[in-house]
């Protein structure tokens, strides 16, 4: 049995990165396609719905795909060192992925816009953290001048690379149901994740796709693993909607915080890829988002952050809308894991602790109140 040592070595010759590039790799990829079960039952939905769970890479979110590319290609350059905006899990990946290389790792992160399970993996990995007086967006623009002037690899979603790694998701779930889904749903914030996916489906299936800048270059399999491509559903929070309002939102605000961004960098890719699809994009609110985060942890044991929950969140409303239809294989990508943001879950304390007395009758009392 061949060792699995990560998604580059797994599909260098889809990737463009050069055969002699040393792969800087932490055994990404390979995350769960779990079947819901439960929660398909609840919903009286008699179709196929999947979770793809990208929480369970290395860093914990689906960032890793495109890092190990990215600094793989930024380090065959000759770079030293990365940077990045961040508003939380891309600083994690970037830091782990240059301590991995032997490179230095910038992270700009937000003011106080920032969950602390992913500022403490920046921080332990030993990335340079640089907290700015304003938003994501604002770190964006200033990364993108930076690197203008500076010896400094940015490795946010602007870099292609980036979008190249992350299409890798597509080939695991092609190659796992030995089909594209009907319908893939995300959340969107930067919009970079979406578009990777729709690159690495039009592959798998042998297309042509206006919004790969490497189509069309012989990474195209002989035989396509599947016929069709799913349509692509981008699902955002009401408080930071760009795709909704129908242009960038100047003061972005959700508790879902790896998707607070109001400008994001793959606008005219994921217009484009939503057209040619046809698929739509949709926005869900605070409230409904943390309950679909529960609903799922407490239905079938997956805990995802809450910027995941917004592509089930959606998904489940428009199955009970029917704008889903009946019958339909769905997959919703859950970006990250729960761990990352525990203060969500727990900010209103254990309401469910029970305290009882250091005595076998009074645990089997508690015990027996709660079996069903």
């Amino acid at each position: 049995m061949t060792r699995y040592t990560g998604l580059i070595e797994n599909y260098r010759d889809r990737l463009p990165l050069a055969p002699e590039a040393r792969a800087i790799s932490l055994g990404e990829g390979r995350t769960p396609l779990i079947k819901l079960e439960n929660l398909t039952k609840q919903v009286g939905f008699d179709g196929e719905l999947y979770v793809k769970f990208e929480g369970l890479n290395p860093t914990g979110s689906f960032k890793d795909r495109g890092m190990t590319v990215a600094v793989t290609q930024a380090v065959y350059e000759g770079a030293k060192a990365i940077i990045c905006a961040s508003t939380g899990n891309t600083s994690a990946a970037a830091a782990a992925y240059a301590v991995r290389a032997g490179v230095t790792a910038f992270v700009l992160i937000p003011d106080g816009k920032i969950a602390l399970g992913k500022l403490a993996q920046a921080v332990v990995h030993g990335a340079v953290v640089i907290q700015i007086q304003g938003n994501f967006d604002d770190g964006m623009r200033l990364v993108k001048e930076i690197g203008e002037t500076t010896p400094v690899a940015i490795v946010n979603s602007i870099n292609p690379y980036r979008l190249q790694g992350q299409k890798t998701a597509s080939f695991e779930i092609v190659e796992e149901l030995g089909r594209a889904p009907d319908f893939h749903c995300l959340p969107v914030g930067n919009a970079g994740n979406i578009s990777a996916h729709w690159i690495g489906y039009s592959e798998m299936a042998g297309v042509a796709t206006a919004i790969s800048p490497h189509h069309g270059d012989g990474r195209f399999l002989d035989r396509p693993l599947t016929t069709t491509r799913p349509r692509m559903v981008g699902y955002q929070a009401a408080g930071s909607a760009p795709f909704m309002r129908g242009g960038p939102v100047k003061d972005p605000e959700t508790v879902a915080t790896a998707i607070r961004i109001g400008d994001p960098q793959s606008w005219k890719l994921a217009w484009a890829l939503q057209e040619e699809s046809k698929g739509w994009f949709d926005e869900c609110t605070d409230d409904d988002i943390l309950a679909t985060q529960k609903l799922l942890a407490a239905s079938e044991g997956v805990f995802c952050e809450p910027a995941s929950a917004a592509s089930l969140c959606g998904a489940l409303r428009d199955i009970k809308a029917g704008k889903i239809a009946p019958g339909s294989t769905v997959v919703c990508t859950l970006t990250g894991n729960g761990l990352k943001d525990p203060d969500i879950v727990m900010k209103d304390g254990l309401k469910s602790l029970i305290q009882v007395p250091a005595e076998r009758g009074a645990v089997e009392k508690a015990l027996l109140a709660h079996l069903k």
